[in-house]
């Protein structure tokens, strides 16, 4: 199947954990893997054929470094902010891409990203506006809480719930530091609501839904970003999504070129209503693809691979294996998340690659690594991510439910750096 692929070189922008699998699934393809960044010893350049340290978001560098090194393609890894860069890179170099430069500025920024939507009857959270002169009329007219957040961040970097209207400066200064274009936004705080995402698969102009799934977060972390705990697939309210919102989301897509590649949109859900924010036109942190692989029977990894360096992404058909009601069957992707500490001891995970319920298991941190003050609120604190598929939702919750207690993480004194789980009565 990949024969053609075989000695290709492929480089890849960015280094993270979540980049990996898609360095192994090259790397099995017999495609040649170049991974860059400026972050020496990253993990996805521990398994690359080659790697440098060029950094990802300076395009000249990076097109001279790919003409050095003769590459047949080039992809971004699990990092939004490297992107917009991708998208130049490959336009410099002449090799595909799956993303233009229109459609990367709607995804990369939430404001412009949020008036898209609007244009197609699809709601982004809704948003006061205020300057970073911090007009006292237009803190009156807010409700609070409030989430401040910058347009072009991720991860919960640079994010910050202010319940009083004396936190917003601080949190704009937070928000502006994170930010590269130097603008933020202010936006209802949703806490209370229920919280999912959508992931949708583009082939040659084709628009599939592949999965939609709940959310669950951690209530922890007071005033920073409520980080994932774990997300249930398919999502309770996947009936409403496709009666409410899909036909518009398709609509916007096909009218804004979408024609390869792939898609997350996350939401939160109230009253009958989606609120869209945080889109990824990459493959994402979460890896929902990992779930289309195990269950549906296809690789988004291998189809971007191959696009990448053919400009097809090959003869999968996904009109006849997608299916977001995952065939009947019930998944979840189980994150841990730690305290701030130095890790000591982990216990839990032994055997774990003998679990027949899980298909997949990525660790992030191992013991003797740090968790910086810095980390908490952000998908920094992830221990690990556990991916698991099952015949029923009681199986799928007892699965949960036993790796939420058996799983401690302590520290250099024995304490507990594990924080709560989600409760899976929710599921």
């Amino acid at each position: 199947m990949n024969e053609d692929l075989k000695g290709k070189k492929l480089l890849i922008l960015g280094g993270n954990m979540e980049t990996v699998p898609l360095v192994e699934t090259a790397n099995r393809m017999g495609v040649r893997t170049i991974v860059t960044s400026n972050i020496p010893k990253e993990p996805a350049k521990e398994i690359a054929w080659k790697s440098f340290d060029v950094n990802g978001m300076d395009v000249p560098a990076v097109v001279s470094l790919a003409r050095s090194e003769q590459v047949d393609g080039v992809l971004v890894g699990v990092a939004d902010i490297l992107v917009p860069a991708y998208c130049k890179v490959c336009d410099a170099l002449g090799v595909p891409s799956y993303a233009t430069q229109e459609i990367v500025d709607v995804f990369a920024y939430k404001d412009v990203f949020k008036a898209t939507c609007e244009r197609y009857g699809i709601h982004g959270v809704p948003e006061y506006y205020l300057d970073s002169n911090l007009n006292p009329n237009d803190i009156e007219k807010m409700r609070f809480p409030v989430m401040v957040k910058p347009v072009d961040g991720r991860s919960g970097m640079g994010m910050t719930v202010c319940h009083r209207p004396e936190e917003l400066s601080g949190a704009v200064k937070k928000a502006l530091e994170v930010s590269k274009c130097k603008r933020f936004i202010v936006e209802r705080y949703m806490g209370e609501c229920a919280d999912c995402f959508v992931y949708y698969t583009f082939k040659d102009g084709y628009c599939s839904l592949s999965s939609i799934a709940d959310r669950y977060t951690t209530e922890e972390q007071s005033g920073l970003s409520r980080v994932c705990l774990g997300a249930t697939y398919p999502s309770k309210y996947i009936k409403n999504y496709f009666s409410r919102m899909h036909n518009n989301a398709v609509r916007m897509f096909e009218n804004i070129g979408l024609r390869n590649g792939v898609l997350l949109m996350q939401a939160f859900y109230e009253d009958g209503e989606f609120y869209v924010y945080d889109p990824g036109f990459r493959l994402q942190g979460e890896a929902p693809h990992l779930h289309m692989k195990a269950v549906n029977g296809f690789d988004q990894r291998e189809m971007l691979i191959r696009f990448a360096l053919t400009g097809s992404e090959g003869d999968t058909d996904l009109r006849s294996l997608d299916d977001p009601y995952f065939h009947g069957k019930y998944a979840a992707t189980l994150w841990t998340l730690l305290k701030k500490g130095k890790v000591s001891k982990i216990e839990g995970l032994d055997g774990i690659e003998n679990d027949m319920r899980v298909h997949t298991h990525i660790q992030r941190i191992h013991e003797s690594d740090i968790i910086d003050e810095s980390w908490v609120g952000t998908e920094k604190q992830v221990l690990n991510r556990i991916y698991m598929v099952c015949d029923t939702k009681e199986e799928l919750k007892s699965a949960i439910r036993e790796y939420q207690d058996k799983i401690k993480v302590y520290d250099s004194e024995g304490r507990q750096m594990t924080l709560k789980g989600f409760d899976v009565n929710r599921i």
